[in-house]
């Protein structure tokens, strides 16, 4: 493989993982809130059917991506409303709402299947498309790839270096702190829910108007979920959660190359293979930090116990401690 070939599958990775970005940096924002969406799958799958029908009747990408958004909004909105307000399970409205939203999307988006129609024109950076290695792989993309690589930087100084972040963060550790501080907590939890619906709902259009142009039934089944298992790889942290988004696209590029190089395996293992091994190294966050493993590792020679202590602390991660709990606002 030549510098040129491999300077193009990692700028491919780059670029594919950028649904996967806003997905997941949208969840992050929710369950930073302490509000757990688990509508991402059939909202991303809404979202791109309208965004591709939107932009295919007025010509316009940008109209997609708004209509995309808001369809974000809304399925947010839904979920809010009966988790926040009325006191229903954030999970189980989530869930219904994810099946609700994909059923749609295959009803109402049955006109536009495999319609030719309009995409996010490409923009390489001038001069900077010129530059040597970083060039190919950071400058040669369009709008919608350099706004998945600027939100990586942006939600993190806003989670951990602004006085509003460290309120987001009180909302998913202390609400009853958020509340004391004469903050209304049932509507910061509202507006940051919407806020990451929106970035879902891009997410969706993502995929309709640039990675995976046009639409078709379950569009983008599947990724909604790994989005949300990528938040919980990522520790709820934006460069930990964006790493996960380019190991998952990184997986999905190497099963495609493979199934090209080894064509006597059935096709159908390497399209679930970064599925499957997403869910395998989820499972081993989930489990650095219990007891029992803990345990189970200590029992081992030193020179395996400590790189895999050292792996185990490094990757071990708690969830927001008030995520998915009702609040009763006086």
């Amino acid at each position: 493989m030549t510098n040129s070939q491999f300077l193009a599958i990692a700028a491919s990775v780059l670029a594919g993982a950028a649904p996967l970005i806003f997905a997941a940096l949208g969840e992050t924002i929710s369950e930073r809130a302490g509000v757990i969406n688990l509508s991402l799958d059939g909202t991303m799958l809404l979202a791109a059917m309208t965004g591709f029908a939107v932009a295919l009747r007025t010509g316009s990408t940008l109209l997609g991506l708004l209509a995309a958004a808001l369809i974000g909004c809304l399925v947010a909105l839904v979920l809010c409303w009966l988790s926040l307000s009325l006191g229903q399970s954030q999970t189980a409205v989530g869930f219904v709402l994810a099946l609700l939203a994909t059923d749609l999307s295959s009803f109402l988006g049955n006109p536009f299947v495999r319609v030719p129609g309009v995409a996010v024109a490409a923009a390489p950076a001038p001069f900077l498309r010129d530059i040597p290695v970083l060039g190919p792989l950071f400058f040669r993309h369009d709008p919608l790839i350099y706004a998945s690589f600027l939100l990586i930087p942006a939600l993190w100084f806003f989670l951990f270096r602004t006085r509003a972040g460290l309120v987001v963060r009180a909302l998913g550790e202390r609400p009853e702190a958020v509340f004391a501080r004469g903050h209304n907590v049932i509507r910061l939890r509202y507006f940051y829910v919407l806020l990451g619906g929106a970035f879902v709902g891009i997410a969706g259009a993502t995929y309709s108007l640039d990675i995976k142009q046009g639409w078709s039934y379950r569009h983008t089944a599947g990724i909604g979920w790994i989005a949300l298992a990528i938040v919980i790889f990522g520790g709820w942290n934006p460069w930990r959660v964006a790493l996960g988004c380019y190991l998952f696209g990184g997986l999905q590029t190497l099963a495609s190359l493979m199934q090209s190089t080894v064509p006597q395996i059935p096709t159908q293992i390497f399209q679930v293979a970064p599925f499957a091994l997403m869910i395998f190294v989820l499972a081993i966050v989930n489990s650095s930090g219990n007891p029992e493993v803990l345990q189970r590792v200590d029992r081992l020679p030193a020179g395996l116990r400590r790189p895999l202590r050292r792996v185990l602390g490094r990757v071990a991660a708690a969830p927001p401690a008030a995520l998915g709990q009702p609040f009763v606002q006086p």
